[in-house]
């Protein structure tokens, strides 16, 4: 998977994180992926489409770091994953999807974007809609992991 694609996801998602809950993540070391298994409790999926490329995004998140970023975007701290959350959760896959389309569009890479989908439960899965090789990037956080999914035609 062409780092080109990767790195505006990866950018998008720490300069979300910093500005809209200052939350710091510190990252891991990206690998390939071959289950659909997601890493977190809850996952906002979206997909684009494009001339160029298609794939798409997912982001997982740790039931004690989504609440987190929770509390510290809007005050609130539910005790569980709850319809708020789950609204949050789709929110930001919008956002850090919205990030990286504005550096690829510069690069040439225009694309559409999908309504983010949110998926959540132990042990829930991930279907990329799309023919390609699936890239994992791990975050940890003193609350839970993160984990950023790829998934490009190229």
């Amino acid at each position: 998977m062409n780092a080109e694609f990767i790195n505006p996801f990866i950018a998008a998602l720490i300069n979300v994180m910093q500005t809209m809950a200052q939350i710091e993540l510190l990252p891991g070391k990206p690998k390939k992926k071959s289950d659909n298994t997601a890493g977190g409790q809850i996952s906002g999926l979206i997909g684009m489409v494009g001339e160029k490329v298609q794939g798409s995004m997912s982001i997982s998140f740790d039931e004690g770091l989504v609440l987190e970023i929770m509390h510290k975007m809007l005050g609130e701290k539910p005790a569980s994953i709850d319809a708020d959350v789950q609204d949050m959760v789709g929110e930001i896959t919008n956002m850090i999807c919205g990030g990286a389309k504005n550096e690829l569009g510069q690069k040439g890479y225009d694309f559409g974007m999908a309504t983010p989908i949110v998926v959540s439960g132990e042990n829930h899965t991930i279907n990329h809609q799309v023919d390609g090789k699936k890239m994992v990037m791990p975050f940890s956080h003193a609350s839970g992991n993160l984990y950023l999914e790829m998934c490009f035609n190229k």
